[in-house]
């Protein structure tokens, strides 16, 4: 990102476009696909309950007190201090993926970081969709509902759908490299048949991510056909994660954020206030009162911590921003803030949180083992 930065910078002739679709399409799909296929089962079933709450109710929440602390801070719209909150409301699955999967962390947390990474940013597109149309077409608060609800909902049954059909040609596949092929189509081809159909493309390839990983296995899916897999899309996602961190930089390097400073420093500071409330008074709480009815804790306080700064926007929070219309009000403004946020949460909590990793006690499988077991 900082290279995207500095060489928007010192090179300002040079043209290269970063558009949304640039990242939405071409680079996100596979990245959360990849993300979304090491997934197991047995781990988000063990944390069903905080993945659940953090990639809906939990981007909701954030986008809301993020919202409210703009309104009241810098006066503006109401609607518009929305849409920011909703372009910063989910964390970024790129920025969370590439800080997590080289540390030693608990299998648990890490399967926790990652689940709510992949599938809150389809929740949070989705919100920032529905916020666009509000200021644009004033649509009715049950109408914005049933929207919500709806898309969410049809996004993962495409996905499941998807999956299931993906993990029988896979299986099937009279050779590794079709069986490879059929896992780039599934990825990128969810994404385009439920955008078409005015769907989340993201939370659609990331269920079928996870519908591959798992059911495939379950059906028949080789070891030999796993490493194949694994030859490509390992180099695959680390290329895409690049380039996405890339192409932020270079949006960035062009938005001018540097004359929001204000803004930007108060959008910052109610984005880490609304992931304190939903990680500390409301996930914290709850299993504090459920660990106290059962006997036993239901979550390691000591993963509150870095659950907390995990929160990291990027890829998908840019791209949002990118995409907002031309005449849409203080559309610059609304970009530099949401551009700010990124920066200084990839470069603030996205460089520290191995120091808080490191210091989780042991106690669970290391996340080291999440890819081969």
């Amino acid at each position: 990102m900082v290279a995207g930065v500095a060489l928007s910078l010192v090179v300002p002739s040079l043209r290269i476009l970063v558009t949304p679709e640039l990242v939405l399409l071409a680079l996100l799909p596979g990245l959360v696909f990849e993300g979304a296929y090491r997934l197991r089962w047995e781990d988000l079933a063990r944390s069903y309950g905080s993945i659940a709450f953090l990639a809906v109710p939990g981007v909701v929440i954030s986008a809301a007190i993020v919202a409210v602390g703009l309104w009241a801070a810098t006066g503006l719209r109401p609607e518009l201090a929305f849409v920011v909150g909703a372009m910063v409301s989910a964390t970024d699955p790129a920025a969370v993926i590439a800080t997590f999967t080289r540390l030693r962390a608990p299998r648990r947390l890490i399967a926790i970081v990652d689940a709510e990474s992949l599938l809150n940013d389809g929740t949070g597109l989705v919100l920032f969709a529905i916020a666009i149309a509000v200021v644009s077409r004033d649509i009715a608060p049950a109408e914005a509902v049933w929207l919500f609800v709806w898309t969410i909902a049809g996004s993962v049954a495409l996905g499941a759908a998807a999956g299931f059909a993906a993990s029988l040609g896979v299986v099937h596949a009279p050779g590794r490299g079709l069986a490879v092929a059929l896992t780039l189509i599934c990825a990128y081809g969810t994404y385009l048949v439920a955008a078409t159909l005015g769907l989340s493309g993201v939370l659609g390839s990331v269920t079928a991510g996870i519908v591959l990983g798992n059911h495939g296995r379950h059906i028949g899916l080789t070891e030999a056909t796993e490493r194949a897999f694994d030859a490509v899309w390992e180099p695959l996602a680390a290329v895409l994660t690049a380039l996405i961190f890339l192409a932020v930089g270079l949006a960035i390097g062009r938005s001018g954020a540097l004359d929001a400073l204000a803004p930007i420093a108060w959008g910052v500071l109610f984005v880490l206030i609304a992931r304190g409330v939903v990680v500390y008074v409301l996930i914290g709480g709850a299993f504090a009162v459920l660990g106290r009815r059962r006997g036993a804790p239901a979550l390691p306080a000591d993963w509150l911590h870095p659950l907390f700064w995990a929160g990291l926007r990027g890829g998908v929070a840019t791209a949002a921003a990118l995409s907002l219309p031309l005449d849409f009000p203080d559309r610059d403004l609304l970009q530099r803030i949401t551009f700010g946020v990124v920066v200084v949460t990839l470069l603030l909590q996205g460089s520290t949180a191995s120091w808080l990793v490191r210091r989780i006690p042991p106690g669970d499988q290391p996340a080291s083992t999440l890819r081969t077991t």
